[in-house]
Parts: structure tokens; sequence; C-alpha cells
């Protein structure tokens, strides 16, 4: 054959210094290119018609450099095809770029020398100017099938790369190359791909079914497999024969025989220079690959390899997260008597919805003395490690200021402060609900957070409005750490649920629409609160929604039992009529659920004269307590604590004084009445006798809910009118006579 391509073109020995005559009446030039060295020798024709000087002739880079890219892909097709496939000729036009700018179309015609074993040494050529040879329609239509083609290839790094942009997980990153776009644009037939993991290649994909080969599924980066081989160099290996497959790998070539397989390309997934694993993409109807095809695949692997790298990095931060989360949330809920309770968390669901986000969102029941517990729900903003941090520490933090016996106003603003001193730019919706379940008394407090429920025994139920502050940290940061405390009477059976703003809020709808919706599900639902709660997670989980959900529900029980002590207390700050009606009605309350409903109007006056001179006389807060004492006879005790260590006196009223009576009333009123010194400070205590049989007796005064707030100036009922009328008529105080505060 190498003879033959001489004598064709009959080269003389001075040539190319002296051109061919025939040739150079046909205008053709012809060249030599010889393929061991990479020297392409031209004549002078040859020459002018690639607009070259003689000393670039020899250049091959400097004739690529002349050529379009779209042209240099046609040119190197003709070629490569013919030397791959045995061909002793080839031709093909394409265009050059003159050194005015313009464009020439030139046909170029080749005979391949081969040696004795057929491998390709040289090529000899020749060239022509094919401009006017071509007319306009056949220059438009090569042009079109050359935009076409590279239309085609873009179109598809494009689909593949937006798919891979939405690609969070490595599932998604699979299913994208294997499912979306990968087999059906690149027109594979099976596709593996496996992840380098401690220095072997674990397979994480492989398709169609019933193509898997036993054995690889974890494989040695040193085996003599083709993954194991392109991780190894970091350079892709195309497999364009049957034979030359099962020459080079005779151990997997055996396994691929049901699948008529005739070529392959593997490339390695590297990422900075790493190699991260690898992708196969076998074909049972094409022998070789153009260098369009070898093109296209590097640059859709390389886009693979990006996303997949994001995709493990993302899946190790969500481990890390979700360890961290679970790690933060209660492992065990405590068993409360007196209380049925359950809890349930769900992630926000992400991509696909198959994987999960992490969040802030979380819950906690805290077991407190005297038969009361504290719930707590909350969410922190943000979905990332830093929330689910931050969220552990007030959790804890909320724990520990609740059971050191703090009321709820002072357990969420000392919770506040202690956000805003963690240096973090993260703020956080709380809601924390104190219930003695022996009286069923609720004390709720609300940090930004929406509102909670209660569904009453008879399956009712509906939303409870409690005046609430800033969210925590925020509120540190303005200086208004007052949150109002809302109390209500929780009934035997009577349901409690509280809920981060992932259960009710859904993408065009309003909030209140939403809870609407929750409310009228947990009307509707299952009695037994785990169940409840299983239900209401289930229509999350419909939902798909992209925030994640935390739940606490408490059913109060029936009492089986007497039970002794409860406590309730509230902080008074002078100029605050908003925490002095609270102050009256968790008085009212307590004493109406612990059985003084026929003393109530009684206790309240007391502990309003009391809260009064307090506020009046020391220019300080207040902490009004109500407490049950047992042991013997059961009593109602009410304590009103100041800053102030002046002790009380009393003074006599004249016939038009203002005050100078509230002292009397309460030794008028109350069954004993006393001052302790606490401190810094002292407190005013007075003592009322409670019937023991009224212990469960339905309360005659039930508390009204939160969002039927009694306003500060209320005035004041027949029955109260008529415990100040009977003030004058007995002494029935037991107190320090004498003493006094110079009461009202």
């Amino acid at each position: 054959m190498a003879d033959r391509g001489a004598s064709a073109l009959s080269l003389p020995d001075d040539w190319p210094d002296h051109p061919d005559p025939i040739l150079a009446l046909n205008r053709m030039g012809r060249f030599d290119w010889n393929l061991d060295t990479r020297v392409m020798l031209m004549d002078a024709r040859a020459r002018d018609i690639f607009d070259l000087r003689p000393d670039e002739s020899g250049r091959p880079d400097v004739l690529v450099s002349r050529i379009p890219p779209a042209e240099i892909v046609r040119l190197d097709t003709a070629v490569s095809q013919a030397l791959k496939d045995g061909s002793e000729t080839y031709g093909t036009y394409f265009r050059v770029r003159r050194r005015d700018g313009t464009l020439r179309w030139t046909h170029s015609h080749g005979y391949i020398n081969r040696d004795g074993s057929g491998l390709p040494r040289n090529i000899l050529g020749v060239v022509r100017d094919a401009t006017e040879e071509l007319g306009d329609s056949e220059v438009r239509g090569v042009q079109a099938a050359q935009e076409d083609a590279l239309r085609e290839q873009t179109n598809i790094v494009q689909l593949v790369t937006a798919a891979l942009a939405h690609a969070r997980t490595v599932q998604d990153v699979i299913d994208v190359v294997k499912d979306t776009h990968g087999l059906t644009l690149l027109g594979a037939t099976s596709l593996v791909m496996g992840l380098v993991e401690a220095g072997r290649i674990r397979l994480v994909a492989e398709g169609p079914v019933g193509s898997f080969v036993p054995g690889t599924r974890v494989t040695r980066i040193d085996e003599q497999y083709p993954m194991s081989e392109v991780v190894r160099t970091l350079s892709p290996r195309f497999i364009e024969s049957p034979e030359e497959f099962a020459e080079h790998y005779p151990v997997l070539w055996p396994h691929l025989t049901d699948l008529r397989i005739t070529s392959a390309a593997y490339l390695p997934l590297i990422v900075q220079t790493r190699p991260i694993g690898a992708m196969g993409l076998l074909y049972n109807d094409r022998r070789g690959f153009t260098p369009e095809e070898r093109n296209l695949l590097v640059a859709l692997v390389s886009s693979i390899a990006q996303s997949m790298q994001r995709a493990m990095f993302y899946e190790q931060e969500m481990d890390l997260a979700q360890g961290l989360q679970q790690a933060m949330l209660p492992r065990t809920i405590p068993s409360v008597p007196g209380a049925d309770i359950a809890v349930r968390y769900r992630a926000a669901s992400i991509g696909s919805g198959l994987s999960r986000d992490i969040g802030g969102d979380w819950y906690d029941l805290i077991p407190l003395p005297g038969g009361r517990v504290g719930a707590v729900i909350g969410d922190v903003q943000g979905h990332d490690t830093h929330a689910a941090a931050v969220m552990g520490q007030l959790r804890i933090v909320l724990r520990a200021y609740a059971a050191e016996g703090h009321p709820p106003a002072t357990v969420m603003a000392r919770a506040s402060v202690f956000l805003h001193e963690l240096d973090t730019d993260r703020s956080a919706t709380c809601l924390y609900a104190e219930a003695d379940l022996s009286t069923g008394v609720l004390q709720m407090v609300r940090a930004g957070h929406i509102d909670p429920l209660v569904r009453r025994a008879d399956g009712i139920c509906h939303r409870v409005h409690v005046q609430g502050g800033l969210p925590l940290g925020l509120s540190a940061e303005f200086d208004r750490l007052h949150y109002p405390v809302g109390t209500m009477e929780l009934d035997p059976d009577d349901v409690l649920l509280l809920c981060t703003d992932g259960l009710v809020e859904q993408p065009g709808a309003d909030l209140d629409d939403g809870i609407a919706t929750l409310s009228a599900l947990v009307t509707t639902g299952p009695k037994d609160v785990r169940e409840l709660a299983d239900r209401l997670i289930d229509v999350a989980e419909e939902r798909s929604g992209d925030d994640d959900v935390a739940l606490l529900l408490l059913r109060r029980r029936p009492p089986e039992s007497p039970r002794a002590g409860g406590r309730l207390q509230q902080h008074v700050a002078p100029g605050d009529p908003e925490a002095l009606t609270e102050a009256r009605r968790m008085v009212r309350a307590g004493a109406g659920a612990w059985g003084a409903e026929n003393r109530t109007d009684e206790i309240e006056l007391v502990a309003d004269e009391l809260i009064t001179n307090a506020l009046m006389h020391t220019e300080g807060s207040a902490i009004v307590t109500l407490r049950v004492l047992t042991g013997g006879e059961r009593r109602l005790r009410v304590e009103v604590a100041d800053s102030s260590s002046a002790l009380p006196r009393r003074r006599e009223a004249g016939e038009s004084g203002v005050s100078g009576r509230g002292l009397l009333l309460v030794e008028i009123l109350a069954d004993e009445w006393g001052v302790e010194a606490r401190g810094g400070g002292k407190c005013v205590w007075c003592e009322f006798s409670v019937t023991q049989a009224s212990d469960f007796a339905e309360p005659a005064d039930r508390a009204e809910p939160a969002d039927r707030a009694e306003p500060a100036d209320r005035a004041e009922p027949a029955d109260r009118a008529g415990a100040a009328d009977r003030a004058g008529a007995a002494e029935r105080g037991h107190g320090p006579g004498g003493t006094g505060c110079g009461g009202r």
C-alpha cells in the first residue's frame, strides 16, 4: 500500500521545491504528513491555498490555528475514521481562514501509507481551492449540517446540565444520568457508575435491570476493570469494538456478551485533579467514537463530576446536621402523671421529596414540682446546622429556667436574653405553657409564635388567642422583655395542641385559614392523642411542605385521686395594667379550680389589695403566687413579694379618706395573714380555708380563655361589693395587728 500511495502521487526527490506541473495546471497543491514526527511538508501551491509562508509549512499547529473549530472537527473526523477502519484514502471539504480574515473552502484528498504490520506511517495528499466549486446552496447545506450537529451536541449538554442543577443528592445525580436524559440522549444501552471510597470503587448505579456483573459491587482500584483503569490514569477509555473489549478486559467481557455490546466509553469523575469515581456508557449499535462524540462525553462527565461532588458534600452536611438535631431533641418524653402526651417531628422535604432538610424546630416537656408540667414548642430561624445548634442551646436553658421555679414570663425573658448574648444573628419563636394537672389551670406565654389550640372534651377545637411578645433574641435587643401571661383552665379530657408553623402554613394561603383548617382536622380527628399526632403528621407529609414540623399534644386525664399541692405565679411590673389583669385572672381561675368557688371574690379582692400596695409603696415589681397548702386543713395561700425591706404598718382611715382600708380588708376577709422577710425584700401573705368536699366539684366560675381577657379597670361584681360591706361587720384576721403598710 505504501508503494501504491507513492506511485499515485509520483513524488520526485526534489519536491516540494518544484511543484508538479500537472497538479499546478489543475490548481492543486500537495503535502506529505509524517505521522511519526508530526511534520507536514507542502509545495508552493498548497501553501498558497492555505495562505502559509514557507517557514510555516512544516508546522501543523499553524495550519490548525487558521481552521475554525467546527471545521477542525470535520477534518479530524474524516482522517481519524480512515486511520482506524483501515481505509486507504479519505476526502473531505473544510474551510480555511486566510490572513485577511476571509473564509475559503478547500478540499483535501489523502492516501494513507502503512507499514508491513498495517500501522499508518504518513499521509500523502492533494489539496485544492473549492470555493468556486461549491455553489452557494451546497455551501449553505454543509454549513447547515455543521450547525445542526453542533446545536444537537449543545442541546444535550444544556439539557443534562440544567437537570443536574436541581440535583441535591447522589441519587438525584444518578437519576438525571440514568433515567432523565443520560441514556436517552446519549443513546447508551447500559450505564454503570462507581464512587471511590477508601481505595475501592463502590458501584452506586447500574442499568438496565439484569446488567449487573457479579463481584463488581466493590472492586479495588488496582484490578483489571475499565473503571479502575480510568480512576488510576485519570484519562477516559474508549473501547471501539467487542474484540478490543475482550482483549483488554477478559474477566469482565464474558458477563456482557448477552448485552451485545459493540463499544463503550469509560470516563473518570474528576474534581480538582482528584478522582471521586467513574462512569461507563455501553453501546450495542455503534463501533468507535467520533471526535465530536468524545468531546461531548468528556464535557458531560465534567458536569456530572461537579454535581456528584456537590451532592456528596450536601449529604455529608445533612448527616452531620440530622445527627446534631436528633442529639438536641429529647430522646424520650417523660411519663407525666395526670396527662397523656404525644410529640412528633417531621423534617421538611427537599428536591424530589426523598430527602429531608434540617431545621431549628423543637419541642420539650418539663416535669415540675407540685403536679405541674411545662410544655415548650419553638422554631429557630434558618435550616442548617447552626439553627440546630442554637435550638439545642435554647432547649437546655428553657428547661433549666423552668426547673428553677421561675414563672413563665421570667422563663421566656431570660431565654431571650440568653439568645441575644449568644452573638448570633438568629432569632426564635417560642410558646411556653405551664399546666397544673391537679387543677387544670394553664398559664401560657408566647414569643412571636403561633397561638395554641385546645380541643374540649366535647370534641370542638378552637384557637386560644394569647397576647404575645417579640421573638426570643429580638425582645432583648429592643429591650422589650415583658411577656404577658395568658391563663385558662383545662378540663379533664381537654387536649392542648402546640405546633410550629410548618403544620399550618401553605403556599398562597393565609395563616388564619391554615389554623382554621388545622382546627377542623383536630375536631374530626381521633380521640387518642397518639393517633391524632400520627394523623396530623400524615397530613403534613401529604403536603410535602418546605418547612419542618414540630408537634406536642397534651391531654389532661380525669383525676383518679385527690392531689396535693399546686402553685401559680405571675410577675406584675409597675404601670402595666395588662399584667395586673392577668394576675387577677390567675387568682380567680386558681381559686375556682382548687375548690374555693364560694370565696373566689374575697380571695381576688385581698390579692388585689396586696398587689396594689406593693406597687404603690415600693416603686418596684410584685410577684404574685397562689398555692395550695395540704397537711391537715386544706388552705389556699396568696403571697405578694416585693423588693422593699420596710415592714407594712396599718393606718386608720378618716371618714373621707381614700386610703388606709387595705390591710383592714385583708384582716377581715382572710383567715390568717402575715409578713415574711426575704433577703432584700419581703412577702405579705394570707390564707383562706378551702372546703375539702369541693376538691372535685365542677368549678362554678370557670376561667375564661386568654382571648376573652377582662379590661384592667373592669367593674367589681356584686359579690365583691358584698364582701367589702362585710369588712366592718367582724374582725376575723389573725395577722400582726398594728403593723400595716398604709393600705388604701
